[in-house]
């Protein structure tokens, strides 16, 4: 495999987040949390688009018909294909706001909150049907991150980053069932963050001031380990021409001295064998 990361978007993005392959357009999306902008990248001409969302937006996915699902800090938006915007939940917090998300096999989006003060326990994990029907899965979650669905949609495995655990569940129907851990991550290698699953059923997870992307086996050993020039890498997924390229969201919040390349969008290419995504069906 290539170990040398490349530069997809040179951008000093705060706090990068939550890429994301639309097979419809051709593009990578990712997301500016703290600069509430969400972007584009289609990887085969170098063309971007940034679009402003009014609110901090913790990640935006593709839709069925075409547009996004965005999870802001009042709730769940929708935007069409032509850029018009409405709330499919609307559920202001004060205090708190949207972060990490994804679209399960089934087309529902699994969306998380966090508190901007990180209290312990003030986040959630919520199943959003595509009619905004929200069924809560966890309700005492502090930084709610990566999510993602094993090949054969049997297991769920999530992150709630200071427990510095990646946990893994039983998916049973729109259930999720027997919480437990699948691996556990040692002082000093960085906070586990934003996740993809591999072909394989490997999981990916970026390193919050890791400065790595880290590949678990489906049994949960470290097999693979992809250093970073930048500290604080946030989240990755599979994209471009047959899903072989790995994507990394970064940032630089929070640094007195950020590398250069920090908040930029990274790539490495033919890291391996993607999934193809769901989009969401709302």
């Amino acid at each position: 495999m290539r170990r040398t990361p490349e530069v997809a978007v040179r951008e000093r993005a705060e706090l990068g987040e939550g890429p994301t392959w639309d097979p419809a357009t051709g593009r990578l999306i990712w997301v500016d949390i703290l600069s509430a902008r969400v972007h584009t990248y289609d990887p085969s001409t170098g063309r971007r688009t940034v679009m402003a969302t009014g609110q901090h937006v913790g990640a935006a996915k593709p839709r069925a018909g075409g547009g996004l699902v965005t999870v802001l800090r009042d709730g769940v938006g929708l935007y069409d294909a032509e850029g018009a915007f409405s709330w499919l939940v609307h559920d202001p917090v004060t205090g708190r706001r949207g972060n990490d998300a994804a679209v399960a096999p089934d087309g529902a989006l699994w969306a998380g909150t966090m508190r901007y003060d990180e209290a312990t326990g003030g986040g959630t994990l919520s199943r959003v049907a595509p009619d905004g029907t929200v069924s809560p899965v966890l309700d005492a979650v502090t930084v709610s991150n990566g999510t993602g669905w094993s090949p054969d949609g049997r297991l769920m495995y999530y992150i709630d980053t200071p427990t510095r655990r990646i946990d893994v569940f039983d998916v049973e129907g729109e259930r999720v069932l027997n919480r437990r851990p699948f691996a556990a991550v040692e002082e000093g290698a960085g906070w586990p963050d934003g996740l993809t699953v591999d072909a394989d059923g490997c999981v990916w997870v970026a390193f919050w001031d890791g400065a790595a992307i880290r590949r678990h086996t489906p049994d949960g050993r470290v097999d693979r380990v992809v250093d970073l020039p930048v500290r604080r890498p946030t989240a990755c997924a599979f994209g471009g021409p047959g899903l072989r390229d790995l994507y990394v969201s970064t940032a630089r919040t929070g640094l007195d001295s950020p590398h250069p390349l920090s908040g930029s969008l990274l790539v490495l290419p033919d890291a391996g064998q993607g999934l193809p995504g769901t989009p969401f069906a709302g």
